[in-house]
């Protein structure tokens, strides 16, 4: 970020009600597990070019999220995480998974700032710039996992034109499985990144393959977008990811000003 100085339109300043700290920018409801991220996932706040306040989801982890067919256990936490952020003062609230598009609409309803729970919020834009006639390629960690429940709760359409993989389920990623699944990760995860590249842009020219008429690919974990140029350089379409959404979310709750000449 460039600052030629202070915002000159600040003169005078005033409490926000019930907000603890100020100048913040996207609150990030993170699982409450342990393993890290590369530069880009979003549990990796240094490549991002604004500020990042985290809140640990107590109790809910990847397990709980996504294998568990009963998620509602997962609610209160959940809510009283959004809530913790709203009151430090977060412009907005997002998440580090996908899945957490399953409480879309509960933690919007609870908290009175905007709420980003899941890039597959952006599904449906892709399909507006993208026309009836091609695909959005979703490509989740696990496609067993995503239900219809899922999609619809981000204003997805169910059999709209969209595709759907799984990266780990449908495809080799080993070194995602390292990391995210508890079942068969060491003891200390640990993750090489160009193998993780290798395998992730493989599955994703692979499944660009599948579906010729694909116009568009949606990256669902948060993991993911640290290879997303990679993946971009391969199949040259668009690509959505954690990193496009949480760029839009800070732009529209904290607008920059522009500096130019005429």
């Amino acid at each position: 970020m460039t600052y030629r100085n202070r915002d000159l339109g600040i003169h005078t300043i005033k409490a926000r009600p019930d907000r603890r700290c100020y100048g913040m920018g996207l609150g990030i409801m993170i699982l409450d597990e342990v393993y890290p991220g590369f530069p880009g996932d979003v549990r990796n706040a240094s490549a991002y070019p604004f500020p990042i306040q985290y809140e640990i989801v107590e109790g809910v982890d990847i397990l709980a999220l996504e294998w568990a067919e009963d998620k509602s256990p997962c609610l209160s936490p959940i809510l009283t995480a959004a809530k913790r952020l709203e009151r430090m003062g977060v412009r907005a609230i997002a998440a580090e998974c996908g899945y957490f598009a399953y409480f879309q609409q509960d933690v919007a309803g609870s908290v009175d700032v905007p709420v980003f729970m899941s890039s597959l919020l952006q599904v449906p834009f892709a399909q507006q710039l993208i026309g009836p006639n091609k695909v959005v390629g979703i490509l989740a960690a696990r496609k067993q996992f995503m239900t219809d429940a899922h999609l619809e709760a981000v204003g997805i359409q169910i059999g709209s034109n969209y595709v759907l993989a799984g990266a780990e389920d449908e495809y080799s990623n080993p070194e995602f499985e390292n990391l995210w699944n508890a079942h068969v990760r060491p003891e200390i995860p640990t993750a090489n990144y160009e193998k993780a590249e290798q395998d992730f842009v493989a599955a994703c020219v692979d499944f660009r393959r599948n579906h010729p008429n694909m116009g568009a690919m949606l990256l669902e974990c948060t993991g993911m977008q640290p290879f997303a140029r990679a993946v971009q350089r391969q199949i040259d379409i668009p690509i959505f990811s954690w990193g496009t959404l949480l760029d839009y979310a800070y732009s529209v709750v904290v607008h920059r000003d522009y500096y130019g000449h005429v």
